[in-house]
């Protein structure tokens, strides 16, 4: 099976738009929540009470920012 070079698909360095932040706290637990509100904690890298993470504001992360919007504090960061 041939390797494939993907250098040429990304983005020059130095090229790439500063991307906004957002910063995400868990303010409540997601014990005896539904399986798939857990779920999107661990992909937010949340897994504790007062867990702090700065995320590039994406759709996507926007996306699971609200699936889980009352678990969680949102912080707009420039």
């Amino acid at each position: 099976m041939p390797e494939h070079d993907l250098s040429a698909a990304r983005a020059p360095e130095g090229s790439a738009l500063p991307r906004k932040k957002v910063r995400v706290t868990q303010i409540a637990s997601g014990l005896g929540r539904k399986p798939g509100q857990i779920e999107t904690l661990i992909g937010l890298g949340l897994n504790k009470m007062r867990s702090v993470r700065e995320l590039e504001d994406t759709p996507s992360v926007r996306g699971m920012i609200r699936k889980v919007a009352h678990l969680l504090r949102v912080e707009e960061l420039s």
